[in-house]
């Protein structure tokens, strides 16, 4: 359980029911049929709109927009529980609706913007997905290449985007594009795009090799017409301002996944070595197989501990963006480690798609890549202590 030591009494006592009620939601709705998503690429459509009506969506958005507005933990044990029972594939297109779409809205967008979308996003209605990835800037979203180009009372834009979680089934598109090419980043702006508006097509859906579950696809802008009041804000020119605004909350929800995924895959190993036998008795009963939990349990354990802080400091305005790098960067290379050791205690079967721990292990690498690669992060970290190179 994610810590509440801010909640009172009686939220505890709501944050316990809401996750029993949300394992029993999967143990129907999504463990049934994760294999065969995984199979086809991507989750029904239609799991959105039932997660939805359980209450799922967007726990922490403010009632007057439709949400549950309850606090930022229901949120996140949503991703919790669905990374430790290992739907890291899902979750790296939910926690895109979930926790980094809504936050612009309500602290960037203007009252119609969040009167429109968000109770949309909430009943599963329309799910959200961000653009800001190009095939040649990631990282460096100050490289990007997309156009918004102001016509008459609208925008034109012209461009792609690459690798975007929920491609497939996105409604609302969060798009960075150029409004001002000469200006560097103080020229991207971020819009509101309805992707039922001509101009916009999907590419396939990109084969990736983990996070099966959850679609991935390459975006495409020709020549698609916007009006002025899909400007984010309504202000040109802010919009790397609001994603370094907002990438805190997205590296915080990465994090919650990493620990959560990699006690995941340490129970699933747990239970296993435990019941395979080799020479005469249960591999647990080998002083390495002991050694390597341990280590994995320890690692874990340091890493949600990091990760608790960090939570209580973002309810307090006080989570910086070198802090939450530093967690990034911590718990998705330990989540790495442990999936990784856990395969190995499986032998052979680790490596057969069958088994959970296999699950784990290719979902967990890209939480190394999205969201700010680790070297980024390493990067972050050391201008808080050296400054920026020269």
């Amino acid at each position: 359980m994610l810590p509440n030591t801010l909640l009172t009494a009686e939220q505890k006592a709501e944050l316990q029911l809401f996750t029993e009620s949300l394992e029993r939601f999967c143990d129907t709705e999504i463990e049934p049929h994760y294999r065969d998503w995984e199979k086809a690429g991507l989750v029904s459509r239609e799991l959105f709109r039932k997660m939805g009506e359980n209450g799922y969506l967007c726990a922490d958005v403010p009632e007057q927009y439709g949400g549950p507005g309850a606090s930022v933990h229901f949120s996140f044990a949503v991703v919790e529980v669905l990374s430790r029972r290992g739907y890291g594939g899902f979750v790296g297109g939910l926690q895109v609706h979930n926790d980094i779409v809504p936050p612009y809205l309500l602290h960037c967008g203007t009252e119609a913007q969040r009167e429109y979308w968000l109770p949309r996003m909430v009943s599963g209605e329309a799910v959200a997905a961000i653009g800001m990835t190009e095939p040649g800037a990631g990282s460096d979203l100050k490289a990007i290449r997309t156009t918004a180009k102001k016509d008459g009372d609208g925008y034109v834009i012209n461009g792609s985007k690459i690798f975007i979680s929920n491609g497939q089934h996105c409604d609302l598109l969060v798009l960075a594009a150029k409004t001002d090419p000469a200006a560097g980043a103080k020229g991207v702006s971020l819009f509101l795009v309805d992707t039922k508006t001509p101009g916009f097509t999907r590419g396939q859906n990109l084969d990736k090799i983990g996070q099966h579950a959850g679609d991935t696809s390459e975006l495409f802008f020709n020549d698609l017409r916007v009006p002025a009041d899909a400007l984010l804000g309504g202000v040109e020119g802010q919009g790397f301002v609001q994603m370094m605004r907002e990438l805190p909350r997205e590296r915080l929800i990465i994090g919650v996944q990493a620990v959560h995924g990699a006690k995941g895959a340490l129970d699933a190993t747990v239970k296993y070595v435990q019941e395979r036998q080799a020479f005469g008795q249960a591999i647990g009963q080998f002083q390495n197989t002991r050694f390597t939990l341990a280590q994995c349990a320890s690692d874990i354990a340091a890493a949600e501990a990091f990760l608790n802080s960090s939570i209580a400091a973002y309810e307090r305005g006080e989570l910086t963006p070198e802090a939450v790098s530093a967690l990034k960067l911590h718990t998705t290379e330990v989540f790495g480690r442990v999936a990784d050791a856990c395969l190995q205690l499986f032998g052979g079967y680790g490596y057969m798609a069958e088994y959970p721990i296999s699950r784990f292990w290719t979902d967990a690498r890209v939480l190394r890549i999205y969201g700010g690669t680790s070297e980024i992060m390493k990067e972050l970290v050391a201008r808080s202590l050296l400054g920026r190179t020269p």
